[in-house]
């Protein structure tokens, strides 16, 4: 490298230090995107419209939802991966992305790779719910079922990779059983045919089943969090009855690698003062979802975390995209 070639680098560098702050003092000068890579109406669209909310009015710009479902959450995430990394494309990720990390390789992007992270937003956990025909009122009582029985009990989800098929597979590699998964196409479908009896076991969001379990339509086994849910106070964990299942369905924001980190950090310490106010805490426990902060690098350590976690349960039982 020549003299001339090392001033222009140190120059390009020195000009990139002091850009930095500037483009976050900017920030955000126009509309922002946040990309949502699953269909509308689903509960991922309630905590993402509270924050898209809440930034535009402490930000003084508008953010903008955009559902971009499909593959997986493939389309939308990879819309994002390709957008400017400039902070006007944000994309909200979940644990779905994470099991499709692993699931399929051969996607145009990385996470870890083509992405940096924001900020956290909230977790919640799942129940585990089966038809009353199926005679058990304990998750012990179905595992003794499920062995006596191999291969003839079935748990139903949303979809290959998904977070409620995610936390059947994790089920029986920690039970050591056999039951047969149903994928549907959507998680509607699926509860439908557990509430009618179709269906055996499901996996499902702690709010949507709830008042299936209040009316006796559906028997909750335990839920996947640490502690008992708040809605479902005496519903034991499976943790309790000897099974330590965790598994949560979470939110959280990344954006394009080469963001400005200052961008992030703006965008870190507000999302951080949305989901720490005592009134969104009172807000979300009533749909059943904790807030959560974190600082973007503890973020980051979340997403590969749960990138590993479930690459395990994927290996462990060959699952493949059909």
């Amino acid at each position: 490298m020549t003299m001339l070639q090392r001033l222009s680098t140190l120059v390009a560098l020195a000009m990139s230090w002091i850009a930095l702050p500037a483009a976050a003092e900017d920030y955000p000068s126009r509309p922002v995107r946040v990309i949502m890579p699953f269909g509308a109406g689903g509960p991922t669209d309630v905590f993402t419209r509270a924050i898209a909310d809440e930034l535009s009015k402490s930000l003084k710009q508008a953010f903008v939802m955009e559902n971009r479902p499909g593959a997986g959450t493939i389309i939308g995430t990879d819309a994002v991966a390709k957008s400017p990394p400039d902070g006007y494309t944000l994309l909200m990720m979940s644990a779905t992305q994470t099991t499709t990390e692993t699931l399929v390789p051969s996607k145009p992007f990385k996470l870890m790779r083509d992405f940096v992270p924001v900020a956290s937003v909230m977790s919640s956990e799942l129940v585990m719910v089966v038809h009353p025909s199926v005679g058990v009122k304990t998750a012990q009582e179905f595992v003794a079922l499920a062995k006596a029985k191999p291969g003839t009990l079935n748990y139903a989800s949303s979809g290959i990779g998904s977070n409620y098929h995610m936390a059947g597979e994790l089920f029986k590699i920690l039970t050591g059983t056999d039951i047969l998964h149903v994928p549907y196409k959507g998680s509607t479908q699926a509860r439908n045919d557990i509430i009618s009896g179709q269906i055996h076991m499901m996996f499902d969001s702690v709010p949507t089943m709830a008042q299936m379990i209040q009316v006796g339509r559906v028997n909750a086994l335990g839920t996947t969090g640490k502690v008992r849910s708040p809605s479902l106070p005496d519903v034991p964990t499976l943790t309790e009855s000897g099974i330590p299942h965790e598994a949560t369905i979470w939110l959280g924001v990344m954006a394009p690698a080469g963001t400005p980190q200052p961008i992030v950090d703006l965008l870190n310490a507000e999302i951080n003062k949305i989901v720490t106010r005592p009134e969104v805490k009172v807000a979300w426990e009533k749909l059943g979802a904790i807030p959560v902060g974190m600082k973007p690098a503890e973020f980051g350590a979340f997403v590969q975390s749960e990138i590993d976690r479930w690459a395990k349960v994927i290996n462990t039982n060959g699952i493949k995209v059909e």
